[in-house]
């Protein structure tokens, strides 16, 4: 996702948002069966050795590559990465670019799973939101975001009872990691060259703060690959793309943990 569509999505953001906030208030979110409850924790997954420590997205398209899988079923993908050892699952809520909704989050939260809000957060609004439809975890895109403003928004979400995943690409995004952070997502696609580049999120990885939980995320699109960052220490991988383009996400799901697990017994 190129820097040019990465502040289209967001200008877009901010006028959906203005909507949103006309449509139903923070009181009224605050009310939603869903808003109380205690969330599941993907960082006790992510740690649990009977887990895949892959965070499975949901995902039908991209700005980059189109359509992906226009036709998969919510809740039959979102089961299947919950039975065969998903840590956590990842479900797209924009639908102008990515052909998401909170109606999605919705069938996805019924699993006991932690359910990550993939979204371009910009304002706490939406993190009242992502609690209110049953969320458990928030992404933040430090490109889309000031420090400042990357702590507030991470604060609020852990006020909530909730964990943040932070993503950034380069070093200059470093300085986003703050206390209020469970999670560093580093996105091996390059946002400027759209190419994954692995040995850069490597290097990436080494200057994380110790206390944060590492997760690889785009590029990941066999079990070698996974291998090698599980090897060189990466916690979690955040794969969609590779589950979504097959014509049974699910199987496909099933066949990668089957896999990963028989490579971890061979070892």
């Amino acid at each position: 996702m190129s820097t040019n569509i990465l502040a289209t999505i967001v200008a877009h953001k901010f006028t959906e948002l203005a909507a949103r906030k006309q449509a139903i208030s923070v009181a009224q979110l605050e009310a939603m069966p869903l808003f109380n409850q205690p969330c599941h924790t993907l960082r006790a997954n992510l740690l649990d050795p009977s887990k895949t420590n892959i965070i499975a997205e949901f995902k039908r398209k991209s700005p980059s590559k189109g359509i992906i899988n226009a036709t998969a079923s919510v809740e039959a993908v979102t089961n299947a990465y919950t039975h065969f050892g998903a840590a956590g699952i990842s479900v797209l809520t924009d639908n102008e670019f990515f052909g998401g909704s909170l109606a999605d989050l919705s069938i996805a939260v019924k699993n006991q799973a932690p359910i990550l809000r993939k979204e371009f957060i910009i304002d706490e609004f939406q993190i009242i939101e992502a609690k209110a439809y049953g969320a458990a975890v928030i992404l933040l895109i430090a490109s889309c975001l000031s420090p400042a403003v990357t702590e507030l928004l991470a604060g609020t979400a852990k006020e909530l009872g909730m964990e943040v995943l932070l993503e950034i690409h380069d070093e200059t995004e470093l300085d986003h990691i703050c206390d209020e952070i469970d999670f560093v997502g580093i996105n091996n696609r390059s946002l400027k060259s759209f190419e994954v580049n692995i040995e850069h999120s490597l290097k990436l990885r080494s200057q994380l703060p110790s206390n944060k939980l590492s997760i690889a995320e785009s590029g990941i699109y066999d079990v070698a690959t996974y291998q090698l960052l599980k090897q060189e220490g990466f916690d979690g991988f955040l794969m969609g793309e590779y589950f979504m383009k097959q014509a049974n996400p699910a199987e496909a799901f099933e066949a990668f943990a089957m896999a990963i697990k028989s490579e971890s017994n061979a070892g």
